[in-house]
């Protein structure tokens, strides 16, 4: 074991295979040797990784358990811990996206409003976050933690209203709710624990998984391209070209001819390719990038 050590918790459940899966890209291969362990393996002798439940993750880095860990905000709200956010890692193609609580009643329950809760009860797991939301708001009402199934807490005439996770809200929809305000939004979190960031090796340490993380995050929208251009062309085959900053223009071997190669939004490729091929571009090459650091 290398006696420096940084304890890393990666949330187990909903979101363990988009961590994963950044993880990686960001150059870490993280693995479970089984569906059932609860220590998964890494490529990197300096990191000691644990999973947990997203939503017990910033107690236990609060505490110390735990150097630093990945979770949402809404459950650092929740658990109103006292952690540092090293940086924030939302990106919904990778299912870090951000996501919304809301309150949610029957559809045709009549109650449009937060005050017309008043005396109502609500179930949700996040509950000091609703309660607060509600004590704002000056409405009283009961709260009661769920364990699961909420949505069918309303229909089966258990409660009068939840306030549940949504991305899109089909589900809410499905069980014939209507949202009728929003309580809470998160996105994924990196957080530390306030007394290992102080420390000049875990901080390092931190910054640098955070650093490749958000570059492997950049570079998912992101490919890179590679043309070839006749000095006469290069101008007009530049101007169609957006970028980071400037594509970068090198001279080929051949008299008269340029290499040009940039960076660009995915989603506008299938666009600018034949545009650049109209413009005198040749030997284009489209290629994936892993990580984009600005």
């Amino acid at each position: 074991m290398p006696n420096k050590v940084l304890k890393l918790g990666l949330p187990k459940g909903s979101l363990q295979e988009s961590t994963f899966k950044i993880f990686r890209k960001a150059g870490f291969n993280v693995s479970l040797s089984s569906e059932r362990s609860y220590f998964p393996s890494i490529d990197d002798r300096e990191i000691e990784p644990v999973l947990l439940r997203a939503q017990e993750m910033s107690r236990y880095v609060q505490d110390g358990a735990l150097d630093c860990g990945i979770t949402g905000n809404d459950w650092i709200l929740e658990n109103k811990s006292d952690v540092v956010r090293v940086t924030d890692l939302a990106y919904a193609k990778q299912g870090l996206n951000k996501v919304r609580w809301v309150l949610a009643v029957p559809q045709d329950s009549g109650m449009k409003s937060v005050k017309d809760l008043e005396g109502k009860r609500i179930a949700t797991e996040l509950v000091n976050v609703t309660r607060e939301y509600f004590k704002e708001n000056k409405v009283k009402v009961e709260v009661e933690f769920s364990w699961g199934a909420t949505e069918v807490k309303v229909s089966a005439g258990l409660v009068d209203a939840i306030v549940e996770l949504t991305e899109t809200g089909r589900s809410l929809m499905a069980n014939k709710l209507a949202e009728i305000a929003t309580i809470a939004e998160s996105t994924t979190q990196f957080i530390a624990n306030k007394q290992a960031f102080r420390n000049s090796w875990k901080k390092s340490k931190m910054e640098q998984i955070a650093l490749l993380l958000k570059g492997a995050i950049s570079a998912e929208e992101k490919v890179g391209l590679k043309m070839n251009v006749r000095k006469n062309d290069l101008k007009k085959v530049a101007a169609i070209l957006p970028a980071l900053k400037k594509p970068t223009v090198s001279s080929l071997s051949e008299d008269g001819w340029y290499a040009i190669e940039t960076v660009i939004d995915e989603k506008i490729v299938r666009v600018l390719i034949p545009q650049l091929k109209n413009a005198g571009a040749q030997g284009i090459i489209e290629y994936p990038l892993n990580k984009v650091i600005y």
